[in-house]
């Protein structure tokens, strides 16, 4: 998850150059729509684990709660991200996205049973640090760059109670199922948002390079990495599942070394080795058990 997210940035920022941000989410989406559909009918009709399927009916409940998702994990959450990438830099991006584990630590610890003990606390805080090190060094704040910023800051609470609303369903479904049909919901709550931007893209200057990178991203960042990221929070829990998300700007630092030539400095090496301490420290501390809200 965290090799698909951290080189995505970089992918989706490119494709910017040929296609509108809007439509060109609002086309990943639905391509990601498309597959997550196909492959939640396939299981259905298969022995495959419970990660692709789960045979619990979808209750009346269960659809409320679906609504939502598809509301503040795709329609808003994709809208805010995509629109704030495209007015600020990979660099600030990568920095306000890993504030992500802290947003949701709070959340777990006020509204269910996760109750992070000290050096969960600890871990975060010394991954944050760590972060900023790695990317906050060439992140900077202007007025062009404030309002995607700012969008980017509402994809992270998006993205929070995204996470945190759907782990009851996590109960009784299956990642995959949840995904599916909560991303079904929200594309079609964001194509009417998206269709101004399509009036505005030339599609004759949309060369391949471009078709390619959405694809990537429909079937990776969204489809591949969507479903482990539930996966986990099924397995391990909300909070140390986004803890995971501080290891983004170490895989988007390697990359650019890698495919760009980007220097690696001494402090970008003590700030990735913070990062990694810090989500080993997270990992193994203890959590309380309250009771779960409803």
């Amino acid at each position: 998850m965290t090799l698909i997210w951290g080189t995505n940035y970089a992918i989706i920022k490119s494709a910017f150059a040929e296609l509108d941000p809007q439509a060109f989410n609002a086309l990943r989406l639905v391509l990601a729509s498309v597959v997550m559909a196909a492959t939640s009918h396939v299981a259905r009709r298969t022995t495959l684990h419970d990660i692709f399927h789960t045979p619990a009916p979808v209750t009346r409940d269960d659809w409320r709660r679906l609504v939502w998702l598809g509301l503040v994990g795709h329609c808003l959450y994709q809208y805010l991200f995509v629109g704030g990438l495209a007015r600020t830099s990979v660099a600030n991006g990568a920095l306000l996205v890993s504030l992500t584990p802290i947003v949701i630590t709070i959340f777990s610890a006020i509204a269910t049973h996760e109750r992070p003990g000290p050096l969960h606390w600890a871990g975060t805080l010394l991954s944050l640090a760590g972060t900023y090190v790695v990317v906050g060094l060439g992140a900077h704040v202007s007025a062009a760059s404030m309002r995607g910023d700012l969008m980017l800051m509402g994809a992270v609470l998006c993205w929070a109670l995204y996470t945190m609303g759907a782990r009851p369903l996590m109960a009784r479904h299956s990642p995959v199922g949840v995904t599916a049909l909560s991303m079904l919901i929200g594309t079609v709550m964001y194509l009417p948002v998206a269709a101004p931007a399509f009036a505005r893209v030339q599609w004759t200057a949309v060369g391949p390079a471009t078709w390619i990178k959405l694809g990537y991203s429909a079937i990776f960042s969204i489809c591949v990495a969507y479903t482990i990221w539930y996966a986990a929070v099924r397995e391990i829990g909300s909070a140390r599942t986004a803890v995971y998300s501080n290891l983004l700007p170490i895989v988007a630092m390697i990359t650019a070394w890698a495919w760009l030539h980007e220097p690696i400095g001494p402090a970008k090496v003590l700030g990735a080795m913070a990062v990694l301490a810090g989500v080993a420290v997270a990992r193994v501390g203890r959590f309380g058990r309250t009771m779960e809200a409803p």
